[in-house]
């Protein structure tokens, strides 16, 4: 009966440390939003449907591999700071052992610890160089050492969210054209916003609601602003 209730008491935190579940999320709304605007501006200046196959087509692979690239550089460059105060860190862990334990031992004292046991934990910890270097990323900078996130996972998951998004409101122009396609179009991306906007709310434990409208507004705004500017410049430029 214990173990049902330690079981029941349990909970299980996500991994949001890490680039591919926030490259993911924000990929699958920006092929989305970018898409369906570039493909109803571009529809609603009246080209012919291989038209805004071509556009969207093109929308697509630029944005994906401009996501992809954009957050391979983020997270590289974020590993590569990282790395350097931890190699800071590292270095004076080696130069200055007595002064780190004091720090470490202020840090526990500060968290509450009575003094004795603050300084024989803090000494602990530091015997072994390499669980003192975790414990001083953890308590200091806030990282853990062995999970600075992927640049090429984050890469990879931005380019295939955002494929996916962008594919959407492009999909009714491969079978069809004209003011049905648009409405097609416009009604995916849409019913898309709001599976976003839910698994959002989902992840981040905030109102549905909320979240979906917001998702909606971000969609069909700038929809509308673009079929507006197509529709008043039309195909002659």
């Amino acid at each position: 009966m214990a173990d049902d209730g330690i079981a029941r008491h349990e909970h299980h935190h996500r991994d949001v440390q890490g680039g591919a579940a926030r490259a993911a999320v924000f990929g699958v709304s920006d092929g989305l939003v970018s898409n369906v605007g570039l493909i109803l501006g571009v529809a609603a200046a009246d080209p012919a449907p291989s038209v805004v196959r071509i556009a969207g087509l093109a929308g697509l692979v630029a944005g994906a591999i401009s996501m992809a690239a954009g957050e391979y550089n983020s997270m590289r460059v974020q590993s590569e700071l990282l790395q350097r105060e931890l190699d800071m860190e590292r270095r004076e862990l080696h130069r200055n052992p007595g002064h780190e334990t004091v720090e470490l031992t202020q840090i526990y004292l500060a968290r509450g610890l009575p003094a004795d046991q603050a300084r024989t934990l803090a000494e602990t910890m530091m015997r072994d160089p390499d669980l003192a270097l975790e414990t001083h990323a953890r308590e200091e900078l806030g990282i853990d050492p062995n999970d600075l996130g992927s640049p090429w996972q984050a890469a990879v998951s931005s380019l295939v969210a955002f494929a996916a998004g962008a594919v959407i409101p492009l999909a009714p122009w491969f079978f069809g054209g004209g003011d049905a396609a648009m409405v097609a179009s416009l009604v995916a991306a849409l019913v898309a916003a709001v599976v976003v906007g839910a698994v959002v709310a989902g992840f981040t434990d905030r109102s549905r609601a909320r979240t979906i409208g917001r998702q909606l507004a971000f969609t069909a705004v700038p929809a509308a602003i673009t079929y507006a500017i197509g529709s008043a410049v039309g195909i002659g430029v």
